[in-house]
């Protein structure tokens, strides 16, 4: 019996693909490549999040076609990219911190629960979970102002044809006016302090933490599985390596994942998106929306289905995000490895 340390990498035994680990990659290139890769796929999800914002805030139900109408006519298609700058120059931080935690933490978590005695499925499933937890906690920490910055972009050229009767009927603002990013910055300092960049905070984590945990939770189980239906004597089992087959499997594992992260998280990215972008007044003062509040809204509006609206562009955002997202990523890793030889052994 060998002596040496049983690893992560060393206890996968599927047909899939080898595992890249965290030690395996050169940092340099795969933070500089993956700047330039996820730059670029923000950019092209970018009108999604835009919808999905407005119809989040709104307090009547707009389908997509329709929003999609009155940005283009009232705002162009500028319109759709409201914010973008601000939220490309979070992304760049908050994805390299995501990467990061993620990669680590799946490391370490993984060879932790290999050496405990845990099969291989459950050792991935808790690895990728734990991984999950940390990358979301690590990026909110950068990626909570950047949101609230960029989300009061998105929806303040609405105000003419979708939001304003939210103010009428609940005496909630949008909480201002700006001609940029930066004006924004200023102007959220100034009102409501270094807290007000923090607004939904806690409610970002309770999102995105158990989001990210079952995503990659389920993203490695499935992949597993679809692996495992085939046995190595198959064609699809001899192909694990090609390229096409790799993509096609990470893609339908990423959308399958994505499904039930949207529909369980769907009302927490509601509430949180009111908190960042709308005020409450009171008095004639402006004050910031508290939770309650929020919620008691939400309820008068439509009740439950009141906190699924956007789940449409959410899901689709999400399940393409996420496709384009690990079939990235992956590539991204491979490009990166320090030894290539060690993922065709």
């Amino acid at each position: 019996m060998s002596s040496s340390p049983t690893t992560y990498e060393d206890s996968v035994t599927s047909n899939a693909p080898k595992e890249i680990e965290w030690q395996m990659l050169d940092k340099s290139k795969f933070f500089f490549l993956g700047a330039a890769l996820f730059s670029g796929l923000s950019a092209a999800l970018y009108p999604a999040v835009v919808l999905k914002t407005r119809q989040q805030v709104s307090s009547a139900k707009i389908s997509c076609r329709n929003m999609s109408r009155a940005i283009m006519r009232y705002e162009g298609f500028r319109g759709f990219y409201r914010g973008f700058g601000t939220s490309l120059m979070g992304t760049i931080p908050a994805r390299a911190l995501y990467m990061s935690a993620l990669e680590v933490t799946k490391s370490n978590v993984g060879t932790a629960t290999v050496r405990l005695g845990f099969s291989d499925t459950a050792a991935a499933a808790i690895a990728n979970a734990a991984g999950g937890v940390a990358s979301a906690m690590a990026a909110q920490l950068v990626w909570t102002p950047v949101d609230v910055v960029s989300q009061r972009l998105m929806v303040q050229g609405s105000n003419k044809n979708t939001i304003n009767n939210l103010n009428v009927i609940h005496g909630l603002k949008n909480s201002g006016c700006y001609k940029n990013g930066f004006d924004a910055f200023r102007k959220i300092l100034c009102v409501d302090g270094p807290r007000g960049f923090y607004r939904g905070f806690g409610v970002s984590i309770v999102t995105y933490a158990p989001s990210n945990a079952v995503w990659w939770a389920s993203y490695s189980m499935v992949n597993r599985l679809i692996w495992g239906a085939f046995g190595t004597g198959s064609t699809f089992g001899r192909d694990s390596n090609n390229k096409v087959t790799m993509v096609g499997v990470q893609g339908l594992s990423a959308v399958m994942a994505s499904g039930v992260s949207a529909i369980v998280t769907m009302p927490l990215d509601t509430i949180k998106t009111r908190l960042q972008v709308l005020d409450a007044e009171e008095n004639g003062l402006r004050k910031p929306l508290t939770l309650v509040h929020a919620v008691r809204n939400l309820m008068k509006e439509g009740g439950v289905l009141a906190c699924y609206r956007g789940l449409g562009p959410r899901w689709a955002s999400m399940s393409m995000s996420a496709a384009t997202m690990i079939t990235t990523y992956e590539f991204l890793k491979r490009v990166s490895t320090k030894n290539i030889d060690r993922l065709t052994v």
